[in-house]
């Protein structure tokens, strides 16, 4: 079985609309200062953001979008069912630019995360999916243009993940270390996130090329961390830090903060339950309220789509706070935008302009689409002021 090298590092995140909720203190070292000048604009990396509720239809009738990938000028999404990428040209239009062969797709799985990496001088689109007989990562070379992009012969990079009808994981994405990261959820068989053997129930960190990163957690292992159920997201905050989003089963979906080699309790715990042998996360939320899967970071806030939870949830970290807050240093914050107006939201991902861009999935079976269904969708974005 070979892997893939991706960087690490990390994004964070903040988000706070109506309703800001706190969970445990998390250190800081902000001094409290005076107030704060006139907010600089979204983009510009200077400070936490929140919607404005202000929101634009980018591209409408996807099957079952579930990764946004942005490449500049042109825009990659992964549609899960029929082994698609399409391209949303710089023009607006939609058009088929690969079909991955050897794509299975049943239950939750099929072609799930897509990442990029240059190398060597040549570009390459990373896609996760699931097979007839297990889930793999492989790249592509990426040719042509904007507006007439292609896709080469895949390689394989990581194979012999088990696959299941549910928990496939599926997340993929290049850490600032220039590793791969990727999401394997358990596949149903819960003791495999114990199993250190196991690749699954895990977050797995390789080279682009698929070899073992010589400094790993545990030698020739490409496990990072370990005690996952079914994590999808994963994102960099602006000091590096790795955070993921993961399904819980009945009680508490988590956001955590990864550590390399650490073991985040499933399925002996789930949630924060305190217990010294496991990471507790950072945040919690009940299933009915998240479901999360995409997670992303623009401008020290972290977005996370939420599927049953029909909404987009933002997160203040703690450290990442606008100068001149009163009360929201040291605790992890969240607050809920757009519920049930969009429906099941997949991913999100940094758009133009400080943007923020989101994919519904209504058409994946367990949600209602509407006419237009399913959406990419570009949301407006503006200096966070505490309410």
């Amino acid at each position: 079985m070979r892997s893939t090298r991706a960087a690490i590092g990390v994004l964070i995140a903040v988000v706070l609309l109506s309703g800001c909720t706190r969970s445990a203190p998390l250190p800081s070292d902000r001094p409290a200062g005076p107030d704060p000048p006139a907010p600089a604009p979204p983009g510009t990396g200077t400070g936490p953001v929140s919607p404005t509720g202000a929101s634009t239809v980018l591209a409408t009738g996807l099957d079952v979008p579930w990764s946004i990938l942005r490449l500049g000028d042109s825009t990659l999404l992964s549609y899960r069912d029929t082994g698609q990428i399409m391209e949303l040209t710089p023009g607006g239009d939609l058009r088929e630019a690969a079909v991955i062969p050897g794509v299975d797709p049943g239950g939750e799985g099929g072609l799930l995360g897509l990442a990029a990496r240059n190398q060597d001088e040549q570009h390459w689109i990373y896609a996760y999916f699931t097979s007839d007989n297990d889930n793999r990562v492989v790249r592509m070379p990426l040719g042509g243009s904007p507006g007439n992009l292609t896709l080469g012969g895949a390689e394989v990079v990581l194979e012999g993940l088990a696959k299941a009808g549910n928990h496939n994981g599926g997340r993929i994405a290049f850490g600032p270390d220039g590793m791969l990261y990727v999401t394997v959820g358990d596949a149903g068989h819960a003791d495999s996130a114990q199993d250190p053997r196991s690749l699954n129930g895990k977050i797995l960190r390789v080279t682009p090329s698929g070899d073992v990163p010589q400094d790993n957690p545990v030698d020739g292992s490409a496990v990072f961390s370990l005690g996952h159920r079914n994590p999808q997201g994963l994102a960099w905050d602006a000091d590096g830090r790795l955070w993921a989003s993961e399904f819980g089963q009945n009680t508490w979906d988590e956001l955590n903060l990864i550590e390399p080699g650490r073991n985040y309790g499933w399925p002996v715990v789930e949630g924060q339950a305190g217990n010294p042998d496991f990471v507790d996360p950072a945040y919690q939320w009940s299933t009915s309220e998240a479901s999360p899967s995409g997670l992303t970071v623009v401008d020290d806030t972290l977005f996370m789509a939420a599927l049953r939870g029909q909404r987009l949830w933002g997160i203040l970290d703690g450290v990442h706070v606008p100068e001149g807050s009163r009360g929201l240093e040291g605790v992890v914050t969240a607050s809920a935008y757009f519920e049930g107006e969009f429906g099941r939201i997949r991913d999100v991902a940094p758009g133009p302009d400080g943007t923020l861009w989101l994919i519904t999935n209504n058409t994946d079976g367990r949600g209602s689409p509407g006419p237009d269904d399913d959406r990419l969708i570009e949301i407006v974005l503006a200096p966070f002021v505490e309410g």
